[in-house]
Formats: structure tokens, sequence, C-alpha cells
């Protein structure tokens, strides 16, 4: 059975959140939701044949919508069936998708389709604020985040001029519209990368995306243990970074610059130290421009980086060998589809897949 309410009027904002085993985060996501005001909207809870409690906690929210994705078809990512299951029976005039371990602010929804209805844009997409409570999160998102941003700014990915393409499928916001004229999600049914794919489709259509940081805004806590971590990045990072081994060799030449010169100050001379303070505040800016916080720089200098090296290395090979593993799926990896634009792939931080 359902979990329906009625909304007079005509209906903004339809939120459509696919769930699937989400227990630890789902009630924060729903609480966080549906004391959004100045808009109105439904909230649409897709339960992915969960085995926890997640269809429970969806259900004791009584203006929430609660209902199956359905079978897998064949060829479908996870994600794909359940957000597509979401946006059929949703009535809004924009869809909100986001997953359920986002925290939404008070009036986040109202500013965001202002935001995107003053930019006359199609979607819009927000990068969470990261939520990092352990050590190896504080240590590897920075670096993740960092040379994310160094690919895509977001003011290059929303120039309509440029062919690079940025979402994140944590928060994406779209016309319902131009969603179902570039297909909707039955277009990019076996991407791993679903957000990006549907920007891609959007901006090869002509249609407007805007891509901007979302702190204040909208936060998530994307992975709460260190192998959740591995197991995501491992199914995204390969598909982000062109010649990922290239990139993890150079940062690891960097990162090994640090213990080198150590050395060589304490063995021979010195002067060593001062290239070591070159590197070191030059791997410190690096990292800053993640837009965490300045206290992540430290951890993710000294241990983030190399860790980020395997993680790039592993995804790579995860992808080479077609096991990419998510939530108790298997599916087979995708090669990157570079732009034309300095050579670089489309970027996607969510939770894909």
């Amino acid at each position: 059975m359902e979990n329906t309410r009625s909304v007079s009027g005509d209906m903004q904002v339809s939120i459509i959140i696919p769930a699937r085993n989400e227990e630890a985060s789902l009630g924060s996501c729903l609480g966080s939701l549906v004391g959004q005001s100045a808009v109105t909207f439904e909230i649409i809870v897709v339960d992915d044949h969960s085995t926890d409690r997640t269809r429970e906690i969806a259900c004791s929210f009584p203006s929430v919508r609660v209902i199956d994705a359905g079978p897998l078809p064949e060829g479908w990512t996870g994600k794909n069936n359940a957000v597509a299951a979401g946006a059929r029976v949703s009535r809004g005039k924009w869809l909100l998708f986001t997953d359920a371990d986002t925290v939404h602010l008070p009036g986040s929804l109202a500013h965001a389709l202002s935001e995107a209805e003053e930019a006359d844009a199609d979607m819009l997409s927000y990068s969470p604020e990261q939520i990092m409570i352990t050590f190896w999160e504080k240590a590897i998102l920075p670096v993740v985040f960092a040379e994310l941003a160094r690919q895509y700014p977001p003011a290059r990915v929303s120039d309509p001029n440029s062919t690079a393409v940025a979402a994140n499928g944590q928060y994406i916001l779209v016309k319902r519209s131009a969603y179902q004229a570039v297909g909707g999600h039955s277009a990019v049914a076996s991407s791993i990368l679903e957000d990006v794919a549907l920007a891609r489709a959007l901006k090869t259509a002509g249609r407007t995306i805007r891509f901007l940081y979302g702190a204040g805004t909208v936060r998530t806590r994307m992975y709460r243990s260190f192998g959740q971590l591995r197991e995501g990045w491992t199914k995204n990072l390969a598909l982000l970074f062109p010649q990922p081994r290239w990139l993890a060799a150079r940062i690891l030449a960097l990162w090994l610059l640090l213990p080198i010169t150590l050395f060589l100050a304490a063995a021979s001379s010195v002067w060593w130290l001062g290239v070591f303070a070159v590197v070191f505040v030059y791997l410190i800016s690096r990292i800053g421009r993640s837009n965490l916080p300045l206290s992540s720089r430290f951890p993710g200098t000294f241990f983030g980086l190399p860790m980020f090296t395997y993680l790039l290395l592993r995804s790579r090979r995860a992808h080479a060998g077609g096991d990419i593993r998510w939530k108790g799926r298997t599916y087979q990896g995708e090669q990157h589809s570079m732009t034309r634009d300095t050579e670089q792939p489309p970027l996607s931080v969510g939770k894909s897949a």
C-alpha cells in the first residue's frame, strides 16, 4: 500500500528519493524535507527492494508517498529504475532527484527553485556540503573533491558555450518538460553515472544547466564506513578522470617528495627543508580547491593523496574487468566518455547506480 497525501493548487516540485537499504539516513533526510516552505511539493520515496527498515521509516511520515521500484529490467541500473518509477507517478512542474543520505537546510527548496528560475536553467545541480566523521572520510574526500574541482570548475560547466558537463545525482532539480524532452532516465538506463548522462543529454539538446556548490543548502554524508567509501569511489573514479593511471602516478610522485626531501634534509643538507616546504604548501593549496574545511587539508595531504591513487587504480581495474559492485548488485564496467573541452570526461560525484 502507498502512503499518500493530497496537495491543493499547482504542484511546483516533486521530490523523488530512491532508497535501497537506507535506514541509517532516510529519517534525517525526510525530516529535513517535510518542513520545507514557500513551495508546493510532494515527496515520493521509491523503495528499491530494501531488506532493512527503509520502508517502515518512509511510511512513518504521513505526508510521504511510498512506492515500489518494481522489477529491475534487463540493462537498467537499480537507481535509474527507481527514479524512473518515481518520475512516472510524480505531478510537479519540476522534479528534484535527491538521495536518502542528504539533509536539506530550511528554505533550501524554495531557494533552489528561485535560483533555477532566475537563471532560466532547465537543470540545477548542487554538489552538497560534505559531512565527514571518520578519519578516512576526512583524509580521502578532500583530495577527491579537490581533483574534481581542478578538472571541472562550476563556472565552466554552467557555461552554455563549453562542452564540459557536470552533475551530482544527490541533488538534481530539473524541469519536467526538459526531462521528458530528452527521454528522462529511460534514455540513460544503463549508465552508472546517470546524473552526468542526463546532464549531457540536456546540454546536447541545447538546454541550460547550472552546477554549483551547495554549502548552506544541502549536506550529505556519502559513506559511513571505509568499505562503503572504497566501493563507491571504485565505482566512479575511473569514469571521472582521463588516464587514471597517469593521474595516479603524478599524484603519488608529488606525495613522495615529502618524505624524500625530509630524508635528504636529515642526511645531507637543511636546504632540502626549503624544498619540502614548497611541496607541502603546493599540496595544501591543491587540496584547498575542495571547498572543505582547512583542517581537512592536513590528513588529506599526508594520508589522502596515496589513498586517492590507490582508489583510482582500483577503479580502473574494476571497470576494465567488468566487475562493478554496488549495494548488492554487479554491473559491467563502463569506458568513460571524453568531452571535447580539454579532453576531459564529465563530472559526477553522486552515489549513482
